[in-house]
């Protein structure tokens, strides 16, 4: 029997919505469906192997104070522009995935650990963040996925710790330069144990010691834009993180206390919390945190055992739009729903997020963007949903008709009157319009 209201709450839930003629093969067996989607390698994102090299010519024009003003400006103009690209085809991407809940979770881990253009330095590496930090690791363990974060170029620029001094290293001592706790700090409150995980700003500041000398190797060193270890900058000695004592080892010692800070009770609840909120809820119910806190302390940070235990739930499946689509996820589903797998229509599409304030890799703090329908649902932002769905109805709405496309993604839980009003609409574009600024297409 298909049960075509689950096969709607797993395709919208954990994914970005349904494509065409996908909800009756879901219907069959949704639990399967995600957690088949699990198995297995996933094919990895392609990424420009430039961007090293990209990321080490920028901050060296950066260093070099009477380099030429006009050429940094068209360096920056060209890095941007092949951002948009990228961005636009990682867009189409998920919009085309074989395995949406794969993709549903690597934006989430990129959003959990987020790096954002808003600091132009992080605009080459961006992208390759994502895929080389996130993507490879959303299944593994979470210390693992810690570590790769903290040590990606785009990470360490974006908060700081590649400039990190010791101050009584051998180039503290030198050059005077001095310590940034960004690193530290974010990687507690937002990364790990959060907020109230029982650290102190005396612990925030042992961590940046022992983080000291992650950095990033420069235009004319091995492996240039890459990370690079400098124990020329490493705080010498033992330092103390919320209790316990790390003697001096070097690069070793920040491995030790990403492993531990992994393995805290606090980890574990943060990090339920979110995905619950992600998954379920803008008020995640207490069960499916603790379900999911229990799952990662039971198998030491397990990720892929996590995902399942997301997947069985009961609270994930009780009710179909709970939560508001954030603007990032209103796009990928259009693009899913309309069968769009054109690069150039997606960076038309990407207009879009940049209108309803959600452009790639663009959060406004490392907090990332914000998981809650509050933040996102106001008169203002309505209207400008409203004018987005209009845009794309008189751009697509000659090419695909809104009847089957509703058919194929909201009609397991949408109610009459939105069905009437597509139907009877006095236009192709129009109904399509109604269709992506309904009710039902605007949650998940």
């Amino acid at each position: 029997m298909l049960d075509l209201k689950a096969a709607s709450i797993a395709a919208n839930r954990f994914g970005f919505g349904a494509r065409p003629g996908e909800l009756d093969a879901i219907a069959k067996d949704p639990r399967g469906w995600l957690t088949r989607q699990l198995a297995g390698e996933a094919p990895q994102a392609a990424d420009a192997p430039i961007w090293p090299a990209q990321l080490a010519g920028f901050l060296q024009a950066q260093r070099e104070k009477k380099a030429d003003i006009d050429a940094a400006k068209m360096m920056r103009k060209a890095l941007q522009q092949e951002f948009r690209g990228a961005a636009a085809k990682r867009t189409i991407d998920a919009a085309n995935s074989a395995t949406p809940f794969r993709e549903r979770l690597v934006q989430f881990w990129s959003n959990h650990f987020t790096v954002s253009i808003q600091r132009a330095v992080v605009v080459p590496a961006a992208i390759g963040f994502e895929n080389e930090a996130i993507r490879p690791n959303i299944l593994g363990n979470f210390r693992d996925l810690l570590k790769a974060v903290a040590a990606h170029p785009a990470m360490l620029l974006y908060l700081d710790n590649a400039g990190s001094v010791g101050p009584n290293s051998a180039g503290g001592l030198k050059n005077k330069r001095g310590l940034n706790e960004n690193l530290a700090r974010e990687m507690m409150e937002l990364h790990t144990v959060g907020v109230d995980g029982g650290y102190s700003q005396t612990d925030v500041t042992e961590l940046a010691r022992i983080l000291t000398g992650w950095s990033i190797a420069g235009e004319h060193e091995p492996g240039p834009g890459r990370f690079r270890y400098r124990p020329m900058v490493h705080e010498p000695g033992s330092k103390t993180v919320m209790g316990k004592t790390y003697p001096e080892a070097g690069r070793d010692e920040a491995v030790a206390v990403m492993n531990d800070l992994a393995a805290r009770p606090a980890t574990a609840c943060h990090i339920a919390t979110k995905l619950a909120r992600h998954f379920i809820a803008d008020d995640p119910p207490k069960p499916a945190v603790d379900a999911l806190a229990r799952t990662y302390l039971e198998t030491d940070g397990d990720l892929h055992a996590v995902s399942l235990t997301l997947i069985g739930l009961p609270q994930i499946w009780a009710e179909p739009l709970p939560k508001v689509k954030t603007p990032n996820d209103l796009v990928i589903s259009a693009c899913r729903s309309l069968g769009i797998a054109d690069v150039q229509a997606g960076e038309m599409l990407l207009m879009g997020l940049r209108q309803m304030d959600q452009a790639p890799f663009a959060a406004p703090s490392p907090a990332g963007w914000p998981d809650t329908a509050d933040s996102w649902i106001s008169p203002e932002a309505m209207m400008t949903r409203v004018e987005w769905a209009m845009a794309v109805g008189q751009k697509l709405g000659s090419q695909a008709d809104a009847r089957d496309v509703a058919k194929a993604t909201i009609q397991p839980v949408a109610s009459q009157t939105t069905l009437f009003h597509i139907d009877h609409a006095p236009s192709a574009a129009e109904a399509l319009a109604l269709l992506i600024a309904s009710p039902e297409f605007q949650r998940r």
